[in-house]
């Protein structure tokens, strides 16, 4: 039997459990007294309420007291117990929300400070990194600003909101909550979450380790998504992180010709270096409006791994940082794109009944509506097993990989869940993974593979097959002719 018991007031919980005062005095405890009468006190509340027990109870003792079997007292002891921890907790909660409220430190001043234009900017302490800050009003009032934390030297943090036009400086407790999945990194992806002034609505917010100190010496950030927007776009593609002088030029191009035929209209990539090829590549891209550049110059500050996971080699954060550039990249385009595609450049999400993303997606809402995460299981395209179809000659001296000479995919492993990656609608998420989200508003759906797949093209995972054992999937060719079309014209401005 489950009771669902409602919280109620002291007067209520007075009158529920009669307490004398002096019970309610040794539950309480009183300060300076001696430790021995400390121990003493749970048992004599005990005998005083049973003495009481009998007087002014509350009405619905009768339904206790069937309850109970005649041992109400006991019963309604336990009552009184489970409800005053409960409010003794909800007040340490309403006190936590009260230490985090902003509160004016000084007035009468102009709002003023240099303002950072970097992507990744160092805090004094050099532990902690601010990437950007962004309003989100979801559940309450608050600045989210992302960043990179290291998991335990980073303890408090404020946030500085100078609130114009009268200059009044406020200082709010930070909550900060260093994600999840950091795969054993001492560094990680974190929010440090502010809440906002009631009267004010910020442009600007300062990061500080410290509630007192100069506002004026402190890096201005500017909190992006303040105003609401009308949609731009239906689909932006995050891409992070290229990095390790990426040339994988053809296969780029291709993919980024599939994004535009299956409906993307912007691709969203943090850049750490790739080659001088690949740079006037991103630039025709730029030019075009598809393509916008975020700069991730994140070796500058950590050492970085290409790895996913932590392999004890004195590295700070994983695979160039890329959880906490696919969270960034979600709240920059929350406000501006009706669904945002997680995944990488060598991943194309290929529908199998639907000619594009934007009817196959029209699809899957309506058959699971209230979901926010759509996730799509990967399928490895092995780039050493090719076909001599489409061995255009053109491409030979393009580096990279013609991904429509590679149309057979590895089976199924046995026992191995196949990563999965994402479209989401980024009003519903608060923090993500690469394969999965933290948390979330809505629910996630794994789509059937009948309806969707990612094609990736890549080196094999199951080397060792032979070409039978591969599964013959040719539904890339379905877009040869607007593809090959599409590649030549690009070619022909940046490369050849």
């Amino acid at each position: 039997m489950v009771w669902n018991i409602p919280l109620v007031s002291w007067g209520q919980l007075s009158r529920l459990c009669p307490l004398p005062t002096s019970c309610a005095t040794l539950l309480l405890g009183r300060g300076g007294e001696k430790q021995h009468e400390k121990q003493r006190r749970p048992w004599r509340c005990m005998r005083q309420h049973k003495l009481q027990g009998q007087r002014n109870l509350h009405p619905h003792l009768d339904t206790f007291k069937m309850l109970c079997g005649g041992k109400k007292s006991y019963f309604v002891a336990a009552v009184c117990v489970i409800i005053l921890t409960s409010m003794v907790t909800l007040s340490y909660l309403r006190l936590q929300r009260f230490s985090h409220l902003p509160k004016i430190i000084q007035e009468g001043s102009r709002c003023r400070g240099k303002t950072t234009n970097s992507t990744i900017t160092a805090l004094k302490d050099n532990r902690t990194f601010i990437i950007s800050p962004y309003f989100d009003d979801r559940e309450s009032k608050v600045t989210r600003v992302i960043g990179i934390v290291h998991h335990e030297d980073v303890k408090q943090l404020y946030c500085w909101f100078c609130c114009p036009p009268d200059g009044k400086i406020y200082v709010s407790k930070a909550k900060i909550d260093v994600h999840s999945d950091r795969f054993g990194f001492p560094y990680g992806a974190a929010d440090i979450v502010c809440l906002e002034p009631e009267n004010c609505d910020p442009t600007h917010v300062s990061i500080h380790q410290s509630p007192r100190g100069n506002i004026d010496q402190l890096p201005r950030f500017e909190i992006k998504n303040r105003k609401a927007e009308t949609f731009s776009v239906d689909f932006t593609v995050c891409i992070s992180a290229m990095f390790g002088n990426y040339n994988n030029v053809l296969q780029f191009i291709q993919s980024m010709e599939m994004y535009k035929i299956l409906g993307v209209q912007k691709v969203v990539i943090y850049k750490n270096n790739c080659s001088h090829l690949m740079e006037k590549v991103l630039k025709f891209y730029v030019e075009e409006g598809t393509v916008e550049i975020i700069p991730w110059p994140i070796n500058s500050h950590l050492k970085v791994s290409s790895k996913w996971h932590f392999m004890q080699d004195g590295t700070h954060i994983g695979y160039y940082g890329q959880i906490t550039a696919l969270n960034d990249c979600i709240y920059r385009n929350m406000q501006r794109s009706k669904f945002v595609v997680l995944n990488d450049a060598d991943e194309i999400i290929l529908p199998l009944k639907h000619p594009d993303w934007k009817s196959m997606m029209s699809s899957l809402q309506e058959q699971n509506p209230g979901t926010g995460v759509f996730l799509f299981e990967n399928h490895i395209f092995p780039e050493t097993i090719s076909t001599h179809m489409f061995n255009i000659s053109s491409w030979n001296t393009v580096p990279g990989v013609n991904i429509l000479q590679h149309v057979h995919r590895e089976p199924d492993r046995k026992d191995v869940l196949n990563p999965k990656k994402m479209i989401i609608d980024p009003r519903k998420v608060i923090q993500t993974s690469v394969h999965s989200v933290l948390r979330a508003y809505g629910n996630s759906v794994n789509v059937p593979m009948d309806v969707a797949l990612i094609y990736h093209c890549r080196v094999p995972l199951q080397g060792n097959l032979p070409r039978e054992s591969l599964i013959r999937d040719t539904t890339l060719w379905r877009y040869n002719l607007s593809l090959v079309m599409n590649v030549n014209k690009v070619l022909s401005q940046t490369v050849l």
